[in-house]
């Protein structure tokens, strides 16, 4: 069974419930965790009280500097919402990790950005190298992927759109909150991921559901992929793709082929007059709360809860 682990500013504690023991390690980055597994199994399985986990101030459980890429448009419902038809070929893109920030760390929208957006991902920590050249197999993942988190990659749109631009518009500050869990898995847990459900809600209010069988390119593939071009180190973090019901959707096919026909300037002007219409995008004081855990608990990433506020 997967173990939850929680980083603070003390250190790293082994979660046991509503409880969590420290994890007696010298570790400091989430790599050298990693390679002290035994340290992590026994706080896991001590018979120490432990302290409240609501007692704790959770850090995100990926150390940075790291590597952070993500995959783009990975689930069906997301590529629909997208206005995308038949096959869609696999895309990577690369984010700053100066933009991983906690769990329940406010989400800062610069001042020149109007439309910021939600996805919602399941990220894959990497536990061993991944050289380039790699071919992974489904029953090759424990050899690779050493846990999982919860991620939000938060998204600028508006200079997404315009600059072509997926670096600079995902990787702000505090633009991918990540934990509050490292869920440290077993071999045998890797069957269970297609069953992870991944929710988001903004103020309450359902946006995001489906679990990975929505999933166009799973974690195996999506590593050998990555590793015609990539080298992947413990500690690095893969973002797998989000599910539909972003803010963000694609025009009517009849208003994008009309749209076309525009100048950029003139196209993009009118889009975003239409999507300053649009409720969905997060504004000042609104609160994302999203999870990732399977139907039986087995596997569960814990909850964040990321107010978003204007940049000062």
């Amino acid at each position: 069974m997967s173990t939850n682990v929680l980083r603070t500013r003390d250190g790293w504690w082994a979660v046991r419930d509503e409880r969590a023991v420290r994890v007696e390690t010298k570790a400091v980055t989430t790599a050298e965790l990693l390679a002290d597994r035994d340290a992590v199994r026994e706080a896991a399985t001590s018979a120490e009280k432990g302290t409240p986990v609501a007692d704790l101030v959770a850090l995100p459980p990926v150390t940075t500097p790291c590597r952070v890429v993500a995959q783009m448009v990975n689930y069906r419902s997301h590529a629909r919402d997208s206005g995308f038809r038949g096959e869609i070929p696999p895309t990577f893109f690369r984010k700053a990790s100066g933009s991983v920030s906690g769990p329940h760390e406010a989400i800062v929208r610069p001042a020149h950005v109007k439309f910021l957006d939600y996805e919602v991902e399941l990220g894959l920590v990497m536990g061993a190298s991944l050289p380039v050249g790699t071919v992974v197999e489904e029953s090759d993942l424990p050899s690779y992927v050493a846990g999982l988190v919860l991620t939000n990659d938060v998204s600028a749109r508006d200079v997404q759109l315009t600059k072509t631009q997926f670096y600079e518009s995902k990787s702000y500050p505090t633009f991918t909150p990540t934990g509050p869990y490292l869920a440290l898995l077993e071999p045998e847990d890797f069957d269970r991921l297609i069953d992870l459900r991944l929710r988001l809600s903004v103020n309450g209010v359902p946006r995001q559901d489906r679990t990975l069988a929505d999933m166009i390119v799973r974690p195996a593939q999506a590593l050998t992929l990555l590793a015609r071009f990539q080298t992947l180190d413990p500690g690095d973090l893969l973002l797998t793709g989000t599910p539909g019901g972003t803010a963000l959707k694609a025009p009517p096919k009849p208003v994008e082929k009309i749209s076309a026909l525009l100048p950029p300037a003139v196209k993009w002007k009118a889009f975003f007059k239409g999507q300053a219409k649009n409720p969905r995008y997060l504004r000042n004081g609104d609160l994302i709360t999203a999870t990732i855990a399977t139907p039986d608990g087995r596997i569960d990433l814990g909850e964040q809860r990321s107010p978003v506020a204007d940049a000062r």
